[in-house]
């Protein structure tokens, strides 16, 4: 008996580059371009012949979940993404796999509990009343709310990895990670590259910026390690210098830098992302600020948001899930497939590199309706039990979904709601270009004039 399998088809190129500029210029017009002409598995050439690579783009709820859930022991991270990034920030727990994943992941999951998350709900409010603070003083008529957010977020992050060591490991991130994730960038998407150790421009720029986030990561384990403390100190550094199993074993000092850097980067950036485009998204509407006013008005009655409420202020969490659905932090996230499979009834081969990307599937319209529009009433518990588990999934899914998410939304609940308490927003810039990088990153500026609230 013969199987008939389908062959993908393929998204129209350059005869000798395939589509290796429309995905260097634009490469989540691409996808859904991709997605709108030939449907939802579309396979993508890019480069000369030769050197050409080709992914198969895979963007249904029900096809994301394969990949990512029903056989994601198939879908490796064994792309030259995930090389690239292994290079610039070690392999934490965004990079490694097979057991050194597994290990890592036990050894992390204890910090991660929602009791051992909600105690740092504190932390964050003590940053956003800082920069709540920052704006009172600066008397600012005009804020770009993705760079605030970004270094709200940052600083949130360090200070509950770091404790009382923020203020520099805040200023080399800020100034390291544009640098190392655009390398990281380009040297994906160019189909040959030279090594890393050759001392051209890029390359020395870059090494210069990966030591510096290195250093100064070492420098604050090495201190955190000769200190006299008593053990049990609740930031998250000692606890991850502390976490020991009788089966792990405990992290080395290589291993420690890699889930710090992972930390630090990776764990500002979701809600830095999330918190500015739902501020931006609120300016343009000013109906749905309102919505949020209200219930935040009603729900803290001026006093200081802690973890408990936010099951009580539900509007606020869908406005950031909307926000999280227009602009997933990760919009793109590549795998490998080990062996061949069909997903959709179309065959992809054993060695293909596969994309899931949520700025794709959340724009679907056989899940949403209007899917450009901002809408938070998506997010209703009604509306979400309607869809299928992976029309929206920002923070990944499956075997290696997100361990930060429940931080990422307790942050961001927190922080939007003791914002709104303060402000109203107007739209500066109706329109914030983005690109992918690392993460989502704007390309121009997300202005919002800040009017303090008199209601």
């Amino acid at each position: 008996m013969t199987t008939t399998r389908t062959e993908a088809p393929e998204l129209a190129g350059l005869p000798l580059l395939g589509s290796l500029l429309d995905l260097k210029n634009d490469s989540l017009g691409t996808f859904l371009r991709a997605r709108r002409d030939h449907g939802d598995v579309v396979r993508i050439t890019a480069g000369p012949p030769g050197i050409r690579r080709t992914v198969y783009g895979v963007f249904s709820a029900e096809g994301v979940q394969q990949v990512l859930a029903g056989e994601s022991a198939n879908f490796r991270k064994d792309n030259v993404f995930y090389q690239e990034i292994r290079e610039s920030f070690g392999n934490g727990l965004l990079t490694s796999q097979d057991e050194d994943y597994l290990r890592q992941r036990r050894l992390v999951q204890p910090l991660f509990t929602r009791r051992r998350v909600d105690g740092y709900a504190a932390a964050i409010a003590a940053e956003a009343d800082t920069l709540l603070g920052e704006w009172r003083d600066s008397r600012a008529a005009t804020v770009d709310v993705l760079q605030d957010m970004t270094r709200l977020a940052l600083r949130a992050v360090a200070r509950i990895l770091f404790g009382t060591d923020v203020d520099t490991a805040v200023r080399v991130v800020e100034h390291s990670f544009p640098e190392l994730s655009a390398y990281v960038l380009r040297r994906g998407y160019s189909p040959l590259n030279v090594p890393r150790d050759w001392p051209t421009p890029g390359n020395r720029r870059a090494d210069a910026v990966h030591r510096a986030l290195y250093e100064v990561c070492d420098r604050i384990i090495a201190r955190r390690r000769a200190a006299d403390r008593a053990p049990g100190g609740d930031d998250l550094l000692t606890l991850l210098v502390e976490a020991e199993s009788a089966e792990d074993g405990r992290f080395d000092a290589t291993e420690l830098r890699e889930q710090v850097l992972v930390f630090l980067v990776a764990g500002h950036e979701t809600t830095a992302t999330s918190l500015g485009f739902a501020l931006h998204l609120l300016a343009r509407h000013p109906e749905a600020q309102a919505r949020a006013h209200e219930e935040v008005d009603r729900v803290l009655a001026g006093r200081t948001p802690g973890a408990a409420d936010l099951d009580s202020l539900p509007y606020v969490t869908q406005v950031l899930k909307e926000a999280m659905r227009l602009f997933p932090a990760a919009p793109v996230i590549g795998r490998r497939a080990v062996a061949a499979t069909e997903i959709g009834g179309i065959t992809v081969p054993a060695g293909a590199d596969v994309v899931v990307a949520p700025w794709v599937t959340h724009r679907h319209p056989r899940y949403w309706e209007d899917p450009e529009r901002f809408d938070p009433d998506r997010f209703t518990p009604e509306a979400e039990a309607a869809r299928p588990r992976y029309a929206w999934f920002p923070f990944g899914g499956g075997p290696r979904a997100c361990i930060g998410q429940h931080f990422s939304m307790l942050e961001s609940v927190i922080a939007l709601a003791m914002i709104l308490r303060r402000h109203r927003f107007e739209t500066v810039d109706t329109e914030v270009p983005v690109a992918p990088g690392i993460t989502l990153q704007a390309t121009g500026p997300a202005r919002c004039r800040l009017l303090p609230r008199t209601d």
